[in-house]
Order: structure tokens, then C-alpha cells, then sequence
């Protein structure tokens, strides 16, 4: 038996590793992929007003805190009864649309394309964005200036682009300008262009030429349930809507509103990781695999667009057409992520010209303070990499009792372990192993975009701890241990 550690992983949020096991003739055994770090955001929020946690959950994750911020504050909606305005939905989505891509854009250019543009094999010092920068410097200012938009319309409407504060139970706390709405409108503009072109650089840089792993079955490739957001017409909506189920035939199984998804979804825990499993209720655990008997689901934008229709832009359902024509609806192939985060930037670009167009945004009716307090709540938004559930239940003096976060990375996660492995038994047969093969073993989480720091939890209960205590040779005098 043999042992081989991925230790940290990398590219990607948060802190983890892979733990491979070979069998004495070298063949894959085993493979895990651990979540190592910890936080306890469910715990320590109980026993706080209800109303902070709009600002609180946004220090979850500084990659996705708008996701938090917009799913804790449609919580507290519920919560006090308050159903928001029009101007203020109207708001939240157009910043919202804009946090879809500021995200996307972290992991799409900095995170992942390094693989495409520069090679799996390239040498590590070299396959980054410096790297990328350094093979092509006007493609990645022209990566950086569009990013300035996106974070300038998230200033804007956020107050902050990192943590924002606009979230009110009913509401927005600031209204739009006329003036930052033409800023705004004109931002998208420049926005939808740029997505329009790197659909095409997609297909021609990457596509073209990585084909193979793209769509091949031997890696790569998982038949699971899909889970998504979709509109009244089962389009893809990241703000709103009810929580549509697809089989591995693309088959609706369920729908259900977000109040609802404690019928639908269970979650189980591993030894090995502090990221739980979850699984659809229904169908139930039946281990690490794949397929209709199994209840594992994929969430995020392959799970997006294989539970809906399409999109209700226009040049985002062109490129959407274009997909399913090439990968197969339902498409399976866990690459497939990538292709599908570009096209959701460029209907996030599309959908902010839209709403940025519309005059009726600079309106002063964005609060509605109307409402009967009801102490419980659950907000859900699309998180860039998958659906995101927030649960909270009070006293009746508005003190939090209860929170559960159901995360897009822990749902992902029975995927990601499947992935790796699968990845590593087809790319390690003979005990031999390179910094190209581990890379593409890397390749298969980092699909996922999976955020570490928002997907861990622990249940109640000491943190397994180990102290080794070394004199100054560097010798191990003792070990102690917390289980």
C-alpha cells in the first residue's frame, strides 16, 4: 500500500488536500478530498438579533459574500412578513447579476483557465495568472479592466463590493441615482460585449483545443440528479424563483419552494471531512456513486443549466443553444462547468442592461416596512456555484434560535470526492505519478469552484486536535491528542 498527499491543493477558496491510496500494484484504491479547516458560523450567530445577520454572514467568505448577504436578507423578509418592493427587487438582482460575474471571473480567469491557456503540464511556478500574463498580457488587462466595472456596480448599490450592507428586511437601504443608473447601463454595455467575444475565445482556446477532456467518459463524467433555480418558465434566474430537481435523463422529479427543502434534502457526515454530504431525501445515500439509483445531486451552472429551459436573454440562449447541441442535455461531463460559467456572465451582463434600462430603478419606494413578524425564515439564492440555503428561526423577540446553512460547495461535495477518484484510477495505473497528473487530479475539484470557507461545518462538540511536542533537535518527545 502507498500513500500519495496533494497537500495544499491549489486554485482555488480555502484549505484542503487529496489523500490518494494505491493498492500494492500501483492502481488507485482509494482517493478523498478533505475540507481540513473549520468555521462555526451556525453556532455562534445563534443568540444574536435576527437583523444583524444580513451583515454578519457576509464575513463567511470574501469571495461570495453578496451570496450570503442576498439569501440572509430574503430570510429576514420572511421573517418579518415584509415581501419588498418592486424598485428593490429590481435592485438586489441587478447587484446580484453583477456579484454572479465578479465571482465567475475569479475562478474563470484566475483559477482555472491557466490550465487551458498554458497547458495541464505547464510548470507549476508558471501555470497562474502571472504565467497567463506573461504568455499574453492584453488578454489579461483586458481581463482586469472588465472586472472594474463589475466591482464598480457592486460599490455602487453595496456600499461595498466585499461586504455590502444594503440588505433590509423589505428592501434596499439606498436608492439609485439617475445618474448611476446611465454609469451603470453604460457598464453592462461594455460587459455584454466582452462576454460575447470570450464565448467565441472559449471555443476556439479551449474548447478546440482540450476537446478531449471535455467530453470524454473515462474522467470527468458523472450521471447524478441536477438541482437549480429556475423562473415561472423554468428559466435560469439566479435572485428568485422555486427549486426545480432534474434525473439523469433530464427528467423533472421535483419542484419545490424554498420553505420547503428540508423534504428534499438530507445531509450526511464523514470522519474524514468537516464539508457534509448531502443527498436528495427521497432517493437516499447508497454510497459514492452515480446514477438513478443513487441520491447525489450537482448544483451550480452545469446544474443550472441542465434543470432549466434556457435563458430569457437573448444572446445567452444563442450560446446555450450552442452548448446542448455539442455536450448532450443533460450534459454529464464535469468540465462542462467552465463552458456554462461563461455563458451565465454573459446573461448576467444582458440581464443587468435590461434592468439598468429600466427608469422605474431610481424610484424612492425601496422599503416596505409593512409586515407580521413570523420568527422564521429561508432565503435562497443562486451562489455562483450552486444554490444556497439560509434557515433561520427566532424568538418572539426577533433573537436568532436557529441557523442552518446549506452551502452550493457541501452539496457538491459527494461529486468532487467521486470526481477526484475517478480522475486519479483512470490517470494513475502503475504507481507512477508527475506534477501533470496531479494537476489534472486538481483539475477535477477545481470544475467545481468549490469555497472551502463557506462549506465547512462541525457538529456540536470538541475539534479533533493533535499537538506534537518537539525538543530543539527536532525530536519527538510527545503527542497528545483531543478526539
Amino acid at each position: 500500500m502507498r500513500e500519495i498527499k496533494i497537500l495544499p491543493i491549489s486554485r482555488l477558496e480555502g484549505e484542503g488536500e487529496i489523500t490518494i491510496i494505491l493498492d500494492d500494484e500501483g492502481k488507485v484504491k482509494e482517493a478523498f478530498f478533505h475540507v481540513v479547516e473549520f468555521k462555526g458560523f451556525e453556532k455562534f450567530c445563534v443568540g444574536r438579533p435576527v437583523e444583524e445577520m444580513p451583515r454578519i454572514v457576509t464575513r463567511i467568505c470574501g469571495v461570495c459574500p453578496w451570496a450570503h448577504h442576498m439569501a440572509s436578507t430574503k430570510a429576514l423578509d420572511e421573517i418579518f412578513g415584509r415581501e419588498p418592493t418592486e424598485t428593490a427587487k429590481k435592485i438586489r438582482e441587478l447587484a446580484y447579476c453583477a456579484h454572479i460575474i465578479d465571482s465567475h471571473t475569479v475562478h474563470f480567469y484566475i483559477l482555472a483557465i491557466p490550465d487551458f491557456i498554458l497547458s495541464p503540464g505547464a510548470p507549476r511556478s508558471e501555470r497562474n495568472v502571472i504565467g497567463m500574463f506573461k504568455k499574453n498580457p492584453e488578454l489579461v488587462k483586458n481581463i482586469v479592466k472588465h472586472r472594474k466595472y463589475i466591482v464598480k456596480i457592486e460599490e455602487i448599490i453595496g456600499g461595498k463590493s466585499i461586504h455590502p450592507v444594503c440588505g433590509l428586511p423589505g428592501g434596499v437601504s439606498k436608492r439609485l441615482t439617475e445618474e448611476e443608473r446611465k454609469e451603470i447601463l453604460e457598464m453592462g454595455k461594455e460587459l455584454v460585449k466582452f462576454f460575447e467575444e470570450w464565448i467565441e475565445k472559449f471555443e476556439s482556446l479551449i474548447l478546440k483545443n482540450y476537446e478531449k477532456l471535455f467530453i470524454q467518459k473515462d474522467m470527468y463524467y458523472l450521471e447524478t440528479y441536477y438541482m437549480g433555480l429556475v423562473d415561472r418558465n423554468n428559466k435560469v434566474n439566479f435572485y428568485d424563483g422555486d427549486i426545480r430537481v432534474v434525473d439523469q435523463k433530464g427528467r423533472e422529479v421535483a419542484k419545490f419552494r424554498p420553505i420547503e427543502y428540508l423534504d428534499y434534502i438530507r445531509e450526511r457526515v464523514e470522519p474524514w471531512s468537516y464539508t457534509k454530504f448531502p443527498y436528495l431525501k427521497n432517493i437516499g445515500w447508497k454510497g459514492f456513486v452515480d446514477g438513478p439509483e443513487s441520491g447525489i445531486y450537482r448544483v451550480g451552472p452545469l446544474g443550472r443549466l441542465n434543470v432549466a429551459d434556457g435563458f430569457a436573454t437573448e444572446k445567452a440562449q444563442e450560446a446555450y443553444e450552442k452548448y446542448i447541441e455539442t455536450l448532450g442535455k443533460p450534459a454529464h461531463y464535469t468540465m462542462a462547468y467552465h463552458w456554462a460559467r461563461v455563458i451565465e456572465m454573459l446573461y448576467a451582463s444582458e440581464r443587468i442592461v435590461e434592468l439598468a434600462s429600466d427608469d422605474a430603478i431610481t424610484s424612492d419606494d425601496i422599503v416596505n416596512y409593512e409586515g407580521e413578524f413570523s420568527g422564521k425564515g429561508v432565503g435562497v439564492v443562486e451562489a455562483p456555484r450552486g444554490i444556497l440555503y439560509h434557515h433561520y428561526e427566532t424568538d418572539s423577540n426577533g433573537i436568532v434560535t436557529l441557523v442552518n446553512l446549506v452551502i452550493p460547495t457541501t452539496q457538491n461535495n459527494p461529486a468532487i470526492n467521486m470526481d477526484v477518484k475517478k480522475a486519479a484510477q483512470h490517470l494513475i495505473t502503475n504507481g507512477k505519478v508527475s506534477d501533470e497528473i496531479l494537476n489534472m487530479v486538481e483539475m477535477a475539484f477545481r470544475a467545481y469552484d468549490p469555497c472551502l470557507a463557506c462549506s465547512t461545518h462541525s457538529l456540536p462538540g470538541g475539534i479533533p486536535l493533535k499537538v506534537v511536542i518537539k525538543n530543539e533537535r527536532g525530536e519527538v518527545i510527545k503527542v497528545l491528542r483531543r478526539e
